[in-house]
């Protein structure tokens, strides 16, 4: 089915690997600063925090040296009301908008886009920097550490790709589905005149979101990018996507994710998978790399209880395929840089097809997050090298599993992580708390 599926031609050198944090904040600054005609980003959050401030602070001058210049910055709505986990008050980063185009010369648009009526339901986690006849794809949100503003960073994907239809079509379903909504809120309007959106639009649009798609002109043959949206269970694309890249693998599987804890479609797919001698690559990141990871040392507080959930996830799952290890077959990389943290995805197939996206291959992403993807069809396989060569850069700080005993069990975690865990367990709310993790 994905051979038949339509896309838009790309020609060989159409894209480029960033690789680092580093190159990805670069290009996103250097292709702000010389846009001609439109920036549209979408993000999980812009942050009110050195490096969020200096990407907001370069749009607006590019807004200021060209007036005409269409920029629109989408981030999730509940998200930019709120301050820091753990943090009290008035906090949100729609503080830091609010003040910024007050005080622009020439105002650009930042708005908030409820996916569901309460975070917890669901987020906003379409990607993509779209920048005149350019994409660059990343799972990143802005901050701080995504960008590696200072000695830390958050490891991610980046990819730059020229097109301009591609361009053209993710704009395009941004400005259809999305901004022309009446559930989406402006994020920068003064306090006293604070407009927001009528709760049962809010419900109802998830319905009108679920229907999203990307629109171009296809082919379905050569090399190709084939744009994919999705929303809930029903008739998502970017889900089918995934397991039909799954189940095509005729030789490997090279899997990024940062929390292991995959749907049971997505869990099965693997499985039948392994036995039928398909080797699978799974890079997954160490808890201590998980971005809700607390050291021992500090105060701990609930969020912290998360990366050893989905430790014992991945344990379970290394257990009951322990004999597809010992064969070679199955081949699960910690990832674990210093302080570092990690929050790779996406999926390559046979070195013919690569889906880079920003689901975190997880029952939220799969159920009720927006979540977006980009399949890169390689038919003639120029992008083999680079994609190989992207793969061992993704390893470089990784550690392979040799038995599932390696990864810690329940007995050896801290104290107040066990009293969790044990109360999640003795209420029986482990069902639903994957769901929703």
């Amino acid at each position: 089915m994905l051979d038949k599926l339509g896309g838009i031609s790309l020609a060989a050198d159409s894209i480029t690997w960033l690789l680092t944090p580093h190159n990805f904040k670069q290009t996103l600054i250097n292709r702000i600063s010389t846009a001609t005609h439109s920036i549209y980003i979408a993000a999980l959050y812009l942050e009110d925090d050195e490096a969020g401030r200096e990407i907001l602070y370069a749009l607006l001058d590019a807004k200021s040296r060209n007036p005409k210049l269409d920029v629109k910055v989408l981030v999730d709505y509940h998200r930019a009301r709120r301050g820091l986990i753990g943090h009290k008050g008035d906090s949100g980063n729609y503080l830091l908008y609010r003040k910024a185009i007050a005080e622009a010369e020439i105002p650009i648009e930042i708005i908030g886009v409820p996916v569901k009526s309460r975070e917890f339901m669901g987020v906003l986690h379409l990607k993509g920097f779209i920048i005149d006849d350019a994409v660059i794809f990343s799972g990143a949100s802005i901050n701080n550490i995504y960008l590696q503003h200072a000695d830390k960073y958050r490891f991610d994907r980046y990819h730059l790709i020229e097109s301009a239809p591609l361009a053209d079509s993710m704009r395009l379903m941004i400005q259809q589905y999305i901004i022309c909504d009446p559930a989406v809120t402006s994020l920068t309007q003064p306090a006293e005149t604070e407009v927001v959106a009528e709760k049962n639009d809010v419900r109802s649009f998830k319905n009108r979101l679920s229907h999203a798609k990307y629109e171009y002109k296809a082919t379905r043959t050569g090399n190709r990018v084939t744009p994919l949206v999705g929303l809930g269970k029903k008739k998502n694309q970017l889900n089918k996507a995934v397991i039909d890249l799954v189940e095509s693998a005729k030789n490997k599987l090279f899997i990024c994710t940062p929390y292991f804890n995959p749907p049971a479609a997505l869990s099965r797919a693997l499985t039948k998978q392994l036995k039928a001698g398909v080797k699978i690559d799974i890079v997954v990141g160490d808890k201590t790399a998980n971005d809700f990871y607390i050291p021992p040392e500090k105060d701990f507080s609930t969020i912290g209880a998360l990366p050893y959930m989905y430790e014992q996830s991945l344990r379970k799952f290394a257990k009951r395929q322990q004999w597809a290890i010992e064969s070679g077959l199955l081949n699960i990389h910690l990832w674990k840089h210093d302080h570092h943290s990690y929050h790779l995805k996406g999926i390559s197939c046979d070195d013919r097809k690569h889906l880079i996206t920003g689901s975190n291959l997880n029952p939220r992403a799969w159920a009720l997050d927006l979540e977006n993807g980009l399949l890169l069809h390689d038919d003639s396989g120029v992008w083999k090298a680079q994609f190989n060569e992207e793969e061992e850069f993704i390893l470089q700080h990784t550690e392979r599993l040799f038995h599932y005993s390696q990864l810690d069990s329940l007995r050896t975690y801290p104290e107040p992580v066990k009293k969790i865990m044990n109360r999640i367990r003795r209420l029986k709310a482990d069902f639903l708390l994957k769901r929703i993790l």
